[in-house]
């Protein structure tokens, strides 16, 4: 039989690419545990399956998926059924966030461009039609 191979916080980090202290917050939020604790609890070992469980926390954010969220999938993960009903649900959910967010940043960048060439075109120097914009967006 195998031994698993165990990896300290630094050479997990380093595999996942992310930062040592992303990894204690992690273990702070309890979505990530060490496998094994040495020297009064101070050395930590992680396992592959602790590699995967980081690369599966980047790939959701990278997703637009929060902590909160990913923690609830993390529990999923690990039932063996009827899971893949509510993961599509979570993962519908967070599209029709993301759409609407892009509807939103279409209507932003819509706006800056409306501002940005009514500057371009001013006849006063004195004024500025993307101040006067922001002032009258406000009100």
């Amino acid at each position: 039989m195998k031994e698993k191979q165990l990896y300290q916080i630094g050479t997990l980090a380093e595999k996942a690419q992310v930062n040592i202290q992303t990894i204690r917050y992690y273990e702070r939020i309890k979505i990530l545990a060490p496998k094994l604790r040495k020297d009064s609890k101070r050395v930590r070992f992680y396992d592959n399956d602790s590699l995967k469980t980081l690369l599966f926390i980047k790939n959701a954010q990278e997703l637009g998926f929060q902590l909160d969220e990913i923690k609830d999938l993390l529990k999923l993960r690990s039932e063996n059924t009827g899971r893949c009903d509510r993961v599509r649900k979570r993962a519908s959910e967070k599209l029709e966030n993301v759409q609407f967010k892009i509807k939103n940043l279409k209507a932003i960048e819509k706006n800056l461009k409306n501002l940005i060439d009514e500057c371009e075109t001013k006849k006063n120097q004195q004024e500025c039609p993307i101040l006067e914009g922001m002032e009258a967006h406000n009100e």
